[in-house]
């Protein structure tokens, strides 16, 4: 039996420091719980509504919460501008704290119209469900369940469905809705700043096949931009029987696992990390068979997050999150340069060149 090591111990300001540390990990869910409740009451929705500026009396009186509330809003609120989601200053006559929308929480803004405006309300309710912290509560008891491979993930494995199935509906029809809701707001947020940083990939295409492309929403935004692009989104049919009929885009009814319409590009924006690495291959090589030879400006676009330090702590600690997020709820997984490399060769591609970082994610051209 080997020994023991000596356990060491840590100096008074060390053990201090870790007691601080400490508490934050451990309740950093509170902060999550906050922000879904800020997100429920409509605070960002009434902050913009009031004007972009609210005072603790404004919030209580445009929300109608009782006024024994109102410390205990104060308090919520405290939290949430410590952490970043709003913003406060004292420049109120009567000396109250005025609460201001930040970037993060202007993108939680609701039921608003605008230009590059997609609400990410959905995306909040749908990562802070209880249905996906009881499948994170599990993760202990996942990891000491002997599997054979494929291995589901814990949402799948308590909940017996997996997330974004046809059999979701059937666990939690509300779930399912604010799911979908969350996952096609998230994909479409950030397509207007990909045109401007990285529009010339799209310049000289004829034809592009948006794989998981929902209702067109980047596909009308590309062909706004590129009127001579001819676009087609591929979703499965419960997915396209929704869609609009403008026109504008081809729908296709289909599953990328067995055909992608041919065209000079595929794109794959957000796809890849729902799925594990065998997917990925089977997935990649139906896109290679779509498109011409690299001479024909044949490519693939994904747009995928890519694991790495080199942009810093924050947005490091957010790609890892997420990967947790995919680890917990999916069989994917968010990948480093390296993984995806190794997953487009194994496709079948000769090449690939990351064009650009925007934030925790990387435009990518991957070339047959």
């Amino acid at each position: 039996m080997a020994a023991q090591a000596r356990l060491e111990v840590p100096t008074d300001a060390e053990l201090l420091q870790a007691q601080a540390d400490l508490w934050r990990h451990s309740l950093y869910y509170l902060t999550s719980m906050g922000l879904r409740c800020a997100v429920e009451l409509e605070i960002p929705t009434t902050i913009h509504q009031l004007g972009g500026v609210a005072s603790l009396h404004d919030l209580m009186s445009a929300l109608s919460l009782p006024p024994v509330k109102m410390p205990f809003l104060g308090r919520l609120m405290r939290v949430l501008v410590t952490s970043g989601v709003f913003a406060a200053d004292d420049a109120s006559e009567s000396g109250e704290e005025l609460y201001r929308l930040t970037p993060l929480s202007r993108v939680l803004v609701h039921g608003v119209v605008a230009d590059e405006h997609h609400s990410q309300k959905y995306f909040v309710l749908a990562v802070t469900s209880s249905h996906c912290a009881e499948a994170a509560f599990g993760l202990a008891d996942w990891f000491k369940k002997d599997t054979e491979a494929p291995v589901p993930s814990p949402f799948e494995d308590m909940h017996g469905v997996p997330v974004f199935d046809d059999r979701t509906a059937v666990l939690d029809k509300d779930f399912d809705a604010v799911s979908n809701q969350g996952l096609a707001a998230h994909d479409n947020l950030g397509i207007a700043t990909i045109l401007r940083e990285c529009g010339d990939i799209f310049k000289g295409l004829e034809s592009l096949t948006d794989c998981c492309g929902g209702d067109g929403t980047t596909a009308r935004a590309l062909v706004k931009a590129y009127p001579h692009l001819k676009c087609t989104v591929l979703d499965l049919p419960k997915v396209i029987v929704k869609a609009p009929v403008d026109g504008v885009i081809n729908y296709v009814a289909g599953d990328l696992f067995h055909t992608v319409p041919s065209s000079q590009a595929v794109m794959l924006k957000l796809v890849l990390h729902f799925w594990s690495d065998d997917d990925c291959v089977k997935i990649l090589a139906q896109c290679r068979k779509a498109i011409p030879p690299r001479e024909e400006g044949g490519k693939v676009i994904v747009i995928e997050i890519v694991v790495g330090p080199s942009l810093g702590p924050i947005m490091f600690e957010a790609q890892l999150l997420m990967d947790m997020l995919m680890m917990v709820n999916t069989r994917g997984g968010q990948r480093s340069e390296n993984d995806w490399s190794k997953l487009f060769l194994k496709a079948g591609f000769t090449d690939y060149k990351i064009v650009k970082k925007l934030g925790a994610r990387c435009v990518i051209e991957v070339y047959p």
